[in-house]
């Protein structure tokens, strides 16, 4: 029943799934990391399958996480580089022999594979704010095998996905556990929104009570920010704003500070088009580290999380990242197994 429920649907965005669902793909994460551990053998879920992974941006943890995924499940995951191939493009930016329209591209490889991934932001959508989210609708749209959101411009749920089983396996539950998504200082502006913003919505959806903190200027989302409050609301947790690091920081069991852009950086209407406004709310807002002292702010159980890379020295001070606290490789090993549920459960 799992199976048939399950099989050929995208996984866009964590709003298209209800907590239920999500609960289901926490429960096959597990099971299959357990199963892992004791050396189990999962080549037999998908044999023969191929995920095309189409990447418009640099990563580590994201590629080779679905690819070793891929691996362990008997199939094989395919890396499409958009400089290598005519660079799918939507309606309107398009460029004769360099590119090819998106709807072409997604019905030519579903000829030919069994689910296509994506990561897609900034720089390849020229900063326009929602721009790489419409073109995964778009091959979504064309496409007849699931689409994967490796992360766009609005949401990262695979990072999300990770972030809720690291705090369910450290914590065993989510309902009053204190998890803290804070803004943190960086020399570069170039910070997607996504991690942020999957983090809050996760988090809140599954019950825990969650703080957002960021200075003035580093407003996410303001449609994500009342999903965030009508889960809260629906799963009995909490969810607040505040500008004040410090204050933020006080009894938190998850401390996840990390950079992201202001507003400002996006092209009108979402923004201003303005690095240089960007850059220097940035500069404003130096203290912004998760450093020794800061992280005694917090529960003195409390874990540190980061989605990486970090900007060592400007986000996190090295005690920090390499202390006793920190759970970040904890947290990446995560995108393995949740990955690994979800690809199992929607391309079988």
């Amino acid at each position: 029943m799992i199976t048939q429920k399950w099989r050929g649907k995208d996984y866009l965005a964590e709003t298209d799934f209800t907590r239920e669902e999500i609960e289901t793909i926490i429960d096959v994460a597990f099971e299959l990391k357990r199963q892992r551990a004791m050396g189990q053998s999962h080549a037999h879920l998908l044999p023969g399958k191929t995920l095309f992974l189409i990447f418009y941006n640099q990563s580590l943890r994201t590629r080779n996480s679905f690819e070793a995924g891929m691996t362990q499940l008997g199939g094989h995951g395919h890396f499409l580089d958009p400089g290598k191939i005519y660079t799918p493009a939507m309606e309107g930016y398009e460029v004769a022999y360099s590119t090819e329209r998106v709807s072409d591209v997604a019905r030519t490889l579903s000829r030919m594979g069994d689910a296509i991934a994506i990561r897609c932001y900034g720089d390849p959508v020229q900063w326009r704010y929602g721009a790489a989210h419409d073109m995964l609708k778009e091959f979504a749209k064309w496409a007849d095998i699931p689409v994967l959101n490796m992360e766009d411009d609005i949401y990262h749920p695979f990072q999300g996905l990770a972030d809720i089983l690291t705090v369910k396996d450290k914590f065993g539950t989510f309902k009053g556990v204190k998890f803290l998504m804070s803004w943190a200082y960086s020399p570069s502006v170039d910070k997607p929104r996504a991690v942020p913003q999957s983090a809050i919505l996760y988090a809140t959806m599954m019950g825990c009570d969650v703080t957002l903190a960021h200075p003035a200027g580093m407003e996410l989302d303001p449609v994500i920010l009342k999903q965030c409050g009508d889960y809260a609301k629906d799963s009995g947790g909490a969810f607040r704003v505040e500008n004040n690091f410090e204050k933020a920081l006080q009894g938190q069991h998850v401390v996840y500070p990390k950079a992201w852009c202001p507003v400002n950086i996006y092209k009108p209407p979402i923004g201003q088009d303005d690095k240089k406004k960007s850059q220097e709310i940035f500069d404003r807002n130096k203290s912004w580290i998760c450093d020794a002292k800061h992280l005694a702010m917090a529960d003195k159980k409390a874990i540190y999380m980061h989605c990486l890379p970090c900007d060592r020295g400007y986000e996190v001070s090295n005690d920090v990242i390499d202390g006793p606290q920190s759970v970040v490789f904890d947290q990446a090993e995560n995108r393995l197994h949740g990955q690994k549920a979800v690809m199992n459960l929607v391309m079988r």
